[in-house]
């Protein structure tokens, strides 16, 4: 039987993940965990986040999380969905400049509160469905369409231009990384668990993933 960790840091919309991974991947086991050890023997992890980078960051430092993910990183399938892949990103600028995991050499932005696109001024955060434009080929893009729409809350964003490990792109005002990836890694700025099929496909393709492209 298949094993799935969602790390449980406190700071994640753990039940809705759960519940997603457990509909496209029957007979697969799910745990909500903050345990090492549990985390260690998984065959795949998935880091999700919500909420405040500060205050994620602390948490995942305070319980070693940054430590684990590292190391699971080098030998199986991670995920990263949302505050989840930003804290994979070497800094954010939410809250002054916070420290993040650094596995992707990556800055993670504000989107401004003045953001504008053909003179209308856009809401932030950026609620709502937007295009995924994939920018190279990977396995967790299988039977998903290019251009296909998924669901994105975010105030902050990861650096589309200049990226090297940038894996699909969207745009709300300006150019944004919607996933990146390398080797055992890949993450969402979207939300995959409320993204419907298309969403449904690629935790599909995760869970079948076996690592580095």
């Amino acid at each position: 039987m298949k094993t799935v960790a969602i790390i449980d840091y406190g700071m994640g919309n753990l039940h809705s993940v759960s519940k997603a991974v457990e509909h496209v991947a029957p007979g697969t086991r799910v745990l909500v965990t903050d345990n090492a050890d549990q985390i260690r023997s998984a065959d795949r992890v998935i880091l999700p986040g919500v909420g405040a980078i500060r205050d994620c960051m602390a948490e995942i430092r305070r319980l070693e999380i940054d430590r684990l993910v590292r190391e699971v990183s080098v030998d199986r399938p991670l995920l990263g969905i949302c505050v989840g892949m930003q804290a994979l990103m070497s800094r954010s600028e939410e809250n002054g400049w916070v420290d993040c995991i650094d596995l992707f050499q990556s800055e993670v932005r504000f989107f401004g509160d003045g953001l504008t696109e053909n003179g209308q001024r856009l809401k932030v955060p950026h609620m709502g469905w937007n295009e995924v434009h994939r920018t190279m080929d990977h396995p967790l893009w299988q039977d998903i369409p290019d251009g296909d729409r998924f669901y994105f809350v975010h105030s902050y964003y990861a650096e589309a231009e200049g990226n090297p490990d940038i894996a699909g792109r969207t745009h709300y005002g300006v150019d944004l990384a919607a996933a990146v990836a390398r080797d055992n890694i890949f993450a969402v700025q979207f939300h995959p668990e409320k993204s419907a099929r298309a969403g449904l496909q690629l935790l599909k393709n995760f869970t079948n993933w076996t690592g580095k492209c």
